[in-house]
């Protein structure tokens, strides 16, 4: 065998530009098509509003205006405007931005200055304007290539800087922006930074009450235990309440107004404090689980040039506040020792009801805890000898890996199924858990059943969601069934069982339905896996005469060969979102309560089964 050669022509140096399209990952972490709020199309918006954020911050421009309209999309703030000599080097060169000097941006939410530029190489067509003093100064991008620069002019625009972007395509294959997404990374712009207004698509975004608004607007009233506890402070703010319904604990944290959905220093700073202040308070030695239980909060810092785990930003790892201020953890620790204990003993029916809560709690869990132990075991050993779980290899869990954010969980049902997934998965990322027959409708039933039901146990360990969402395993959890209605009923089921006991895997997007071909259409050239009745008819007019047409009737009839293509590059997957205009409850009586012909009327018209597919008395 002959030998590789590795000379000095095989050593290259990229461009900027090159090294962000070949490792793109790196700078925005997972691609993805916009099915889930951390695909990069999100991340590039994130990156652009964050500028804008800062001029905000830094007292300049209280409106940002942003539009989208199919694949492009327009970000325009009235802050002070990029300094025009360096408009071209600001998006278009490393390590070049004004966060490095901390003077002029102290708690900036990005201090590595790659944002932008980013933004700028992964789009095909980029533009940036700046207003300022008078005079305009622009320049226009195609794969983060120069293409166009406008000399100096003046121009009585108001001051600011507007953004232009279309996300390539080819990085980001066949992607759209959902506004639910958009508008929700929006709702958090707002309460992180009350008296700002966001006009997007014509539409107002803004906040009076900070995160206060936050748990009003996540959350229905009767859902609530008790009136949101809200405390501000200096660089702090947090908002507290139980539910009545929910089981685990839920968390909003912010650094710096960045969504730090992995949580980090100063949430588990957070977490202790809660149970240090209430065991203070009580004067009992309360478990920190009976504490937290059922616990719905959220905290906003703000920390000088903080320190994040990953590019994307979302796991604090700094420990110190900066500015001569004590660690995070003191600090969070002072300021709810102290105004936590201040606000319980000026509201005794709220210190009351969270008192009733944890003892509620305390004795649900000692009725639990041989049950637990047991079922532990169980899942142990199942997951070992069963094999109900095929894992990968990567978990959310692995920081280091820019990849983290695709690990996935396919849930799916018989062994033809989980055995064409498996075969035909990703196992750096993807794993498979497989269901024995249909899941136990969890309507109205405690948490109890989660350890004594086999199924809803293993599934439990397998994600890691036990006590809160900080250890889950997977970013994706996928319910991947057959398109009939036995497959619609499965999805009910175990939509059911996470409304009913882990509500903030749905209410933090890690939920979803995957979608799989109904038909396959092709001749000897060509070959259209259609979606829909209407794509089949549009695959067979592009084929023209008789085309072979292939109806599958449940996964397992898809080969693995085949099977790869639809959980690879062109996953389309359909996410499970709350509507906040109904209850948790009302969402859990119309999925399982006594409704059937409202149900399947439903399930015709909202998850696309085909009539021929329904049939009488199934559901």
């Amino acid at each position: 065998m002959a030998e590789l050669q590795y000379t000095e022509e095989n050593i290259r140096s990229l461009d900027w530009k090159e090294h962000i399209r070949l490792r793109p990952g790196m700078y925005i972490g997972k691609l993805g098509d916009g099915s889930s709020a951390d695909d990069g199309i999100y991340i590039l918006l994130k990156e652009t509003i964050d500028n804008c954020i800062d001029e905000f911050v830094m007292g300049a421009g209280k409106t940002i205006e942003i539009s989208i309209q199919g694949e492009k999309v327009t970000v325009r703030d009235y802050g002070r405007g990029i300094p025009l000599g360096k408009v071209v080097d600001v998006v278009s060169r490393m390590n070049t931005g004004g966060k490095y000097d901390t003077r002029a941006f102290k708690k900036s939410v990005g201090l590595n200055g790659v944002g932008t530029k980013a933004v700028n190489a992964l789009s095909t067509y980029f533009k940036v304007e700046s207003n300022r003093d008078g005079r305009s100064k622009s320049a226009e991008f195609e794969t983060g290539e120069l293409v166009n620069e406008e000399l100096l002019e003046e121009t009585s625009r108001r001051r600011g800087t507007k953004v232009t972007f279309i996300p390539d395509e080819t990085i980001f294959k066949k992607y759209k922006y959902r506004n639910e997404y958009v508008e929700r990374m929006l709702r958090n712009y707002t309460y992180l930074n009350p008296g700002l207004t966001i006009v997007f698509n014509g539409e107002k975004f803004i906040s009076q009450n900070g995160l206060k608004d936050l748990l009003e607007d996540n959350n229905a009233k009767e859902d609530l235990l008790y009136p949101i506890i809200h405390l501000k402070g200096h660089d702090i703010e947090v908002a507290i309440t139980h539910s009545r319904t929910q089981y685990s604990e839920e968390y909003h944290s912010f650094v710096n107004g960045q969504h730090t959905t992995q949580g980090g220093t100063h949430q588990s700073a957070f977490r202790e404090a809660i149970v240090k202040t209430i065991r203070d308070y009580y004067g009992k030695n309360y478990d920190a689980s009976d504490i937290r239980k059922s616990i719905i909060s959220a905290i906003s810092i703000k920390v000088m040039e903080p320190v994040f785990e990953s590019q994307t930003k979302t796991k604090l790892g700094s420990t110190d506040m900066g500015g001569g201020l004590p660690t995070v953890r003191t600090y969070i620790n002072d300021f709810i020792g102290k105004q936590l204990d201040n606000y319980l003993h000026k509201n005794s029916e709220a210190a009351e009801q969270i008192q009733r809560k944890i003892v509620q709690a305390e004795k649900e869990r000692k009725e639990l805890s041989g049950i637990r132990k047991l079922a532990r075991a169980r899942a142990k050993k199942a997951s070992l000898h069963n094999k109900k779980l095929r894992d990968c290899r990567l978990h959310l869990g692995d920081m280091k890996s820019e990849r983290r954010l695709e690990s996935t969980l396919f849930i799916t049902e018989g062994d033809s199924a989980s055995g064409s997934i498996t075969k035909s998965r990703d196992v750096n990322t993807q794993a498979v858990f497989s269901l024995r027959g249909k899941p136990l409708n969890s309507y109205g039933m405690s948490k109890k059943i989660v350890y004594e039901n086999e199924e809803f146990n293993l599934l439990q360990a397998a994600l890691n969601i036990e006590e809160s969402l900080e250890d889950l395993r997977y970013n994706n959890i996928v319910i991947a069934t057959d398109a009939d209605v036995d497959g619609m009923h499965i999805r009910l089921l175990l939509i059911t069982f996470f409304l009913q006991f882990f509500p903030e895997l749905i209410k933090e997007n890690h939920l979803y339905v995957l979608q799989t071909p109904l038909f396959r259409v092709r001749n000897k050239k060509e070959t259209y896996y259609c979606y829909s009745q209407d794509e089949k008819n549009e695959a067979i007019a592009k084929l023209k005469g008789k085309p072979e047409i292939t109806r599958f009737k449940g996964l397992g009839e898809i080969s693995p060969d085949e099977f790869k293509h639809f959980i690879g590059d062109d996953i389309r997957l359909e996410p499970i979102m709350l509507d906040k205009a109904l209850s948790i409850e009302e969402l859990l009586k119309f999925y399982m309560g006594k409704n059937t012909p409202d149900r399947q009327e439903f399930i015709i018209e909202n998850l696309k089964v085909e009539v021929d597919l329904i049939k009488d008395n199934q559901l």
